[in-house]
């Protein structure tokens, strides 16, 4: 008893914690997540919901298990190495094959900044009657101004509150709706392709395992300043970085489960099928009435701002990593390709005639060029040149490969179907 109260009598203790450290290591994994659930995925998941009904959510559970398995992969790479994905490509591996695939890259950037940037535009339509090009130029606009004018953390910060809002509004509504829950949990666990299903499918794949994001992840791990250069401060880093990427990807997988079970229990029971973004503001009305429009507008237009932010971050990143540099929104490498990413993107918006279908299309893209990515990741970080005492065990580098396998099977079947 003595010994507590001379302990408390003391000045000196030093700043510690324990279980709340994790708190400090929060936020790359959440800044990743607004990406997959970002406007293209609110498409791929009402659609999938609207058509199929209880059937495909195991497609969220099987792609939400593949993203947490390679965000954690690619920010040991980030963590251990000080590189983002696209910097170690072109450090590490022959120009003939780091060029072609962070090629691609930019271009799944551009596919995703279209779907992030209409989803804006869609919900600019709805508040304001702005049509949608006018608000794709807005959006693009007031993002560039966002990127070009705020720190890593005080867009980490925006994005966490947008993902919060978002998702406490579709996860609420499902006490509020009559759900299915056998059907539910059989969809989750159960794999079944009904037919003429397999561009959903692979919309919804691409939209949760987006290509972009493995580079993005890479490179904000290095914002907080995580690489180490002792075991012990790594392996604690390593750790804490699992916790903040599992917690970020539930959220993500609860979020876009909750769309396709409000979608199954609403347009599926009645028959409705979703061919346009603003038809799932009625989602909404059971919690909110007449006001349901408003807030599912204020919702997307969130998660199109927030997403086109990831988008465009990512895009500098593969960009400035062709040519060996780490992303810096000051630097002229990031900055043309931010520029490249979401111009390219809104001079495509001009000739989609059909917004909603372009949506579904640009998540349908993502998938294709996933394979690339996730082949070019494992290489690295199952090579002990590039990650040193800290390469993937081979019981890793055979999962991390067989997811890259399964996706490459799906768009052949895609190809086929």
């Amino acid at each position: 008893m003595w010994n507590i109260w001379k302990d408390l009598k003391r000045k000196d203790h030093k700043r510690y914690l324990g279980g709340l450290d994790v708190f400090k290591y929060i936020g790359p994994g959440l800044l990743v997540t607004v990406g997959f659930i970002d406007p293209g995925n609110w498409a791929s998941n009402f659609a999938a919901g609207s058509e199929f009904g209880y059937s495909l959510l195991w497609v969220v559970t099987l792609s939400t298990l593949m993203l947490i398995i390679l965000q954690h992969n690619v920010a040991h790479l980030g963590i251990v190495t000080g590189l983002c994905l696209s910097e170690a490509a072109t450090q590490y591996t022959p120009k003939w094959v780091s060029r072609p695939i962070l090629g691609t890259a930019v271009l799944a950037s551009i596919s995703t900044s279209l779907a992030e940037i209409l989803g804006g535009a869609i919900a600019l339509e709805m508040l304001l009657d702005i049509p949608i090009i006018w608000g794709s130029v807005l959006t693009t606009a007031f993002v560039l101004v966002m990127l070009f004018t705020n720190s890593y953390k005080k867009i980490e910060r925006s994005i966490i509150a947008f993902v919060s809002v978002i998702g406490l509004s579709f996860i609420y509504e499902l006490f509020l709706v009559d759900i299915h829950w056998t059907m539910a949990v059989q969809g989750w666990v159960t794999p079944s392709i009904p037919k003429g299903s397999m561009l959903i499918i692979m919309s919804v794949l691409g939209a949760v395992v987006m290509p972009h994001n493995l580079f993005l992840h890479s490179e904000v791990i290095q914002s907080h300043e995580y690489n180490k250069q002792d075991d012990a401060s790594i392996k604690k880093v390593l750790k804490y970085e699992l916790y903040d990427t599992l917690f970020s990807m539930i959220v993500g997988w609860a979020i876009n489960s909750a769309m396709i079970l409000l979608a199954a229990a609403t347009f599926f029971k009645s028959g409705i099928q979703v061919e346009e973004l603003q038809q799932a503001k009625s989602l909404l009305e059971p919690l909110l009435g007449s006001n349901a429009v408003i807030v599912f507008a204020l919702a997307l237009l969130m998660a199109g701002i927030s997403s086109t932010i990831t988008s465009g971050m990512a895009a500098g990143s593969i960009f400035a990593g062709i040519f060996g540099e780490a992303y810096n929104v000051k630097d002229s490498h990031s900055q043309v390709g931010v520029v490249i990413s979401m111009g390219v993107a809104l001079l495509l918006i001009f000739f989609i005639g059909n917004p909603f279908k372009g949506l579904l299309i640009s998540q349908m893209i993502l998938s294709i060029q996933l394979p690339f990515t996730v082949f070019l990741q494992v290489g690295l970080t199952s090579s002990r040149k590039v990650m040193g005492d800290y390469v993937n065990s081979r019981w890793s580098t055979f999962v991390l490969y067989s997811i890259a396998g399964i996706v490459s099977i799906l768009n052949i079947m895609l190809l086929f179907s």
